[in-house]
């Protein structure tokens, strides 16, 4: 583990991504081929069966390999040469046949993705459940409702929950819908090396793998890329606006929210604080997503295959799978931790005096004196301060048709939370009904 990794590399998402494991997808490649041409009668079955035997991770070098791959711009070509060595001649004749290095990488890259997402999908769900039940419990809790930063009307603590658990859940079921496709072409999308065998050999492939199999080779299609970029930087959108919002509720002057956890959140020098600091890290591990997708969607190769475009995939979508990873695990760990405090809600919905119910009041009253002149005299009463109530039913263009009571029922907050309630519940039946 390195220096940042038990921070920025949280979760299973970042073993599925490492290098040993882009070695095993390499090698379930060169096995997932030799086995279809056996399938199809190509050779003996033995040879693909020595040749699966020696696709093991912990009999190759990884450096050995890197270095290898400067002479020829990818780590599959050393790769071949070394599963080569390990086998009798009868079996060496038939590894990587009719192949090329892109078909073997691409097709790792989809295994080592679908894995990865596995992961990711399985931290996401656990936060979506999370999220479910802060909806439920907190349908009715009362909190300020802010726009621009500033406290704008009431809402309810279940409905910000319940609009986090929405984003969230459809963003992975967007993760949750990708296709994930085996790659076989050969040099240039022809399988000309495999004669008239190609087409069965690439749906045995695709079989053996438990991938899709797709209409022709995509070498130079790289919609399947920005497909994957795409949903997980959708998903890292959705986990960097919920933690943020977990931030800024935790803040001193807010106090909504804490993370509650024994150790955890600490400062190194200032005792009195209790960081959210799993939200803290969701947010830094999704705040990288941009700009990898950025670069995986600018990977579209030129003519039958990419000279640069194609090698620049790799690391980008490695540290895309590993970040959305570690973004989804501090989340579900942030939510987990969350502890609200609904009488610090209450208290900030109370500390404008009622003025944050002004809207409810001038529609209120807008029937009886007009709309521009109750916003005009109940914006001259909230700018006076003191008991809003009684200058509201004190003024004289609201007197005649406002009582003191009657203003105060229309500044009591739970009077004005519109279809909260009603959204939350369809918020849960949504989700219940995909779950």
């Amino acid at each position: 583990m390195g220096l940042f990794d038990g921070v920025l590399a949280a979760g299973e998402a970042a073993e599925c991504v490492s290098d040993v494991a882009w070695l095993k997808a390499l090698l379930d490649a060169e096995a997932a081929l030799a086995g279809a041409q056996a399938d199809v009668g190509r050779f003996d079955r033995s040879a693909a069966d020595a040749i699966a035997a020696v696709c093991e991770p912990d009999r190759y070098d990884l450096d050995a390999l890197g270095a290898a791959a400067t002479s020829v711009g990818n780590p599959a070509a050393p790769l071949v040469r070394a599963i080569t060595e390990l086998l009798p001649e009868t079996a060496a004749r038939s590894v990587h046949l009719g192949a090329t290095s892109q078909d073997i990488v691409d097709t790792a890259a989809m295994l080592v993705t679908r894995r990865a997402v596995t992961a990711v999908l399985a931290d996401l769900a656990g936060a979506c459940d999370l999220l479910a039940a802060l909806a439920e419990e907190h349908r009715d809790t009362v909190q300020v409702g802010r726009t621009l930063s500033q406290q704008a009307l009431p809402t309810t603590f279940g409905l910000v929950a319940a609009g986090w658990l929405t984003g969230l859940a459809e963003s992975a079921a967007v993760v949750a819908d990708l296709r994930f496709s085996v790659q076989l072409g050969g040099a240039v999308g022809t399988l000309a090396s495999l004669g008239a065998d190609g087409p069965a050999v690439l749906t045995a492939m695709a079989r053996r793998l438990d991938l899709a199999e797709p209409t022709l080779p995509w070498h130079t299609d790289r919609g399947r890329i920005a497909a994957v970029a795409g949903a997980l930087g959708r998903v890292c959108g959705s986990v960097g606006k919920i933690a943020g919002d977990v931030v800024l509720l935790a803040q001193t002057e807010l106090g909504e929210v804490t993370e509650s956890a024994d150790g955890a959140g600490g400062s190194s020098t200032m005792p009195h604080k209790q960081n959210p600091i799993a939200a803290v890290l969701a947010r830094a591990a999704a705040a990288q997503a941009p700009g990898l997708v950025a670069t995986l969607l600018s990977g579209a190769p030129e003519l039958q295959r990419g000279a640069g475009p194609w090698h620049a995939e790799w690391r980008p979508l490695t540290e895309l799978l590993r970040d959305t990873g570690s973004a989804a695990h501090w989340l579900r760990t942030s939510v987990g931790r969350l502890r609200v405090d609904r009488d610090r809600m209450r208290s900030n919905v109370d500390l404008l005096g009622g003025a944050l119910l002004a809207e409810r009041v001038t529609t209120a009253l807008a029937s009886s004196v007009g709309r521009l002149a109750a916003h005009d005299a109940v914006t001259e009463c909230v700018r006076a301060g003191g008991d809003l109530a009684e200058r509201l039913a004190a003024h004289p263009t609201l007197r005649q048709h406002l009582t003191r009571d009657r203003a105060a029922e229309l500044l009591d907050p739970t009077g004005y939370l519109g279809s909260a309630g009603e959204f939350v519940d369809r918020a849960l039946a949504a989700y219940r009904k995909e779950r």
